[in-house]
């Protein structure tokens, strides 16, 4: 039996705030290249990624 969409989105959701909150905090330790690398990671991960891009400060694009 196949899991039911709506788990399916909840569970899509919760894996990518856990993944957002790692990069997080490893941001104030990284070097330039790494925030670039960050900012796209953002980027593929989530539609709404230039919102919390901003919010973050990483990265002007």
């Amino acid at each position: 039996m196949s899991i039911s969409e709506r788990k399916q989105e909840l569970k899509r959701r919760r894996h990518r705030r856990k993944k957002l909150k790692r990069w997080q905090e490893r941001l104030p330790k990284t070097t330039v290249s790494e925030r670039a690398a960050i900012a796209d990671k953002v980027r593929q991960l989530t539609p709404g990624a230039e919102v919390i891009i901003a919010n973050w400060g990483i990265e002007e694009r």
